[in-house]
């Protein structure tokens, strides 16, 4: 049973894990965020979430993330392209292994 239960949050923490460029774009937001000094409930209002939605997604302990959808409106509120969310390069997950030759 012990082992049941690690494997199954092991399991779950897994699939809930935010990819490398999903976390970009939440850093990104974030700055923007504080950059244009407004609260997570403003953001919210944009993208027509609630406050907590938005702590959601900049906490460490949730993996609620922006859509493109999101990320559209944003863009459109702030008059960016939505590829101004979007890093300049492929970011990849590294694996923690070093290849050695």
């Amino acid at each position: 049973m012990f082992f049941l239960f690690f494997y199954y949050f092991g399991y779950v923490n897994e699939q809930e894990h935010i990819s490398p460029i999903e976390q970009y774009v939440i850093d990104y937001v974030r700055d923007l965020r504080k950059a244009k000094n407004l609260s997570q409930e403003d953001i919210g209002n944009i993208i027509g979430k609630s406050k907590s939605f938005i702590g959601n997604i900049e906490s460490l302990n949730n993996r609620a993330k922006y859509n493109l959808t999101h990320i559209n409106l944003l863009a459109d509120h702030f008059n960016l392209s939505p590829k101004d969310f979007l890093p300049e390069k492929v970011i990849l997950k590294r694996d923690k292994k070093k290849k050695t030759n």
